[in-house]
């Protein structure tokens, strides 16, 4: 048993010095405003892009999906057009899209985007759009104006899945929903509807008596799936059967908001909603309907004696990285954020926590800026890498849900 145990610890910690920073990614500025005022986006033709010779398909006839053009370069290149919903928009090109070939046969797809736009996730290939590994046949052109990354992948009559990110769906987050219906949760309801009539998923765990109230939430940007990942992980630890997941769901009550725009999800978009805007930008205006229906839901749960002692917004960037608020400000619990952060260092063999205040002064344009204002409830972003590994994330997931359960006893005690 000792020599397992030893050689768990020196496993993960080859896998948490990896995930630490090393691009001197310094985080982002401080948010500045932008109008959340609705703007026209533009919906992507789908179906099959045949023009290529019949003799390779593209397709972008599924959920999720992203895929603006195909141009053939020659008999095995082919150029893919990869376009946001509108423009203003962040840099962050989502793609995703289906392969195959008359015959067995290697091509390569050259990725163009718009001027300025820069290549971001290195590509995903699956067989069936459920099973996902990384590609290690993508090289970055930099001599190229127009281009800046070509991928390499053998064809064949079998359909080939290629995307930014492992696809997750409206559909698969109402699956997993469902399959935690066993673990001390209640059935999924919704906190209210999209622009395009989809629901906005929400379900709690632990006591719904409890007058004390956590919230979780995610997706508000349609490819950040590695904070899905971490997201899992942390409410599963909060959903496992062990006595201080019990003790936790006895004094407890967690809203758990998955999906915060599944408009933007399952329509393949860069970073909006369907109505154009960042909604991590509209915490402060409220414009957009999937804002107003967290801020409503809120109001009507976070009342009377009830208190909103915590909420966590996951997301992904470029690193592992925490923003918090200005720790001059105090919240429900002052100190409880680092306190959080040190222990989960300590549960994680030589690994280091990135942390950033990015949260000084109103006004609110973020979720967890708004949240704090309004509940004075100790809020931060927990933000997972694009490639940082799937197992670490799982790993530092799962530590930061137990020794949150641990801390968050400690210090609330009616």
């Amino acid at each position: 048993m000792k020599t397992r145990l030893f050689f768990s610890a020196a496993i993960w910690s080859v896998i948490a010095t990896n995930a630490q920073v090393k691009s001197g990614f310094k985080g982002q500025d401080p948010i500045t405003a932008v109008s959340t005022v609705t703007r026209p986006v533009e919906k992507q033709w789908k179906g099959v892009f045949d023009k290529t010779g019949n003799e390779v398909f593209f397709g972008n006839d599924f959920v999720g999906a992203r895929l603006n053009g195909v141009v053939k370069l020659d008999d095995n290149t082919f150029s893919v057009l990869i376009a946001p919903e509108n423009a203003p928009i962040n840099g962050s090109p989502w793609y995703a899209f289906k392969v195959w070939s008359k015959t067995v046969k290697e091509i390569q797809i050259r990725f163009d985007y718009p001027p300025n736009v820069r290549h971001r996730y290195n590509a995903k290939i699956s067989t069936d759009g459920k099973q996902w590994k990384a590609s290690e046949n993508g090289t970055f052109v930099k001599k190229e104006k127009d281009s800046n990354y070509v991928l390499k992948v053998k064809v064949s009559t079998d359909t080939t899945w290629i995307a930014a990110q492992e696809l997750k769906t409206s559909k698969e987050i109402s699956q997993w929903i469902s399959s935690l219906k066993n673990k001390n949760n209640t059935a999924e309801a919704s906190i209210g509807l999209t622009a395009e009539g989809r629901k906005i998923p929400v379900f709690s765990i632990g006591n719904p008596s409890s007058k004390n109230k956590i919230l979780i939430s995610g997706r508000n940007h349609p490819p950040e799936v590695t904070g899905h990942y971490a997201l899992e992980a942390f409410v599963e630890s909060l959903t496992a059967d062990t006595p201080l997941a019990k003790k936790f769901r006895k004094k407890f009550e967690v809203y758990v908001i998955p999906l915060l725009n599944p408009d933007g999800v399952d329509g393949g978009f860069w970073r909006h909603n369907s109505g154009g805007i960042d909604l991590n930008r509209d915490y402060n205006e409220f414009n957009q309907p999937e804002t107003r229906a967290v801020r409503d839901f809120l109001k009507n749960e976070i009342k009377d004696s009830n208190k909103l002692w915590f909420a966590i917004d996951f997301h992904s960037t470029h690193d592992d990285i925490y923003y918090t608020v200005d720790p001059n400000l105090k919240g429900n619990i002052p100190g409880f954020v680092p306190n959080w952060l040190n222990k989960v260092k300590d549960g994680i063999p030589n690994y280091t926590p990135h942390v950033k205040p990015l949260y000084f002064k109103p006004p609110t344009f973020t979720l967890f800026s708004y949240l704090f204002e309004t509940y004075k409830t100790e809020a931060l972003v927990f933000e997972i890498g694009d490639n940082t590994p799937k197992d670490f994330i799982k790993k530092k997931g799962e530590v930061s849900g137990e020794e949150f359960m641990k801390l968050i006893l400690e210090n609330v005690k009616n």
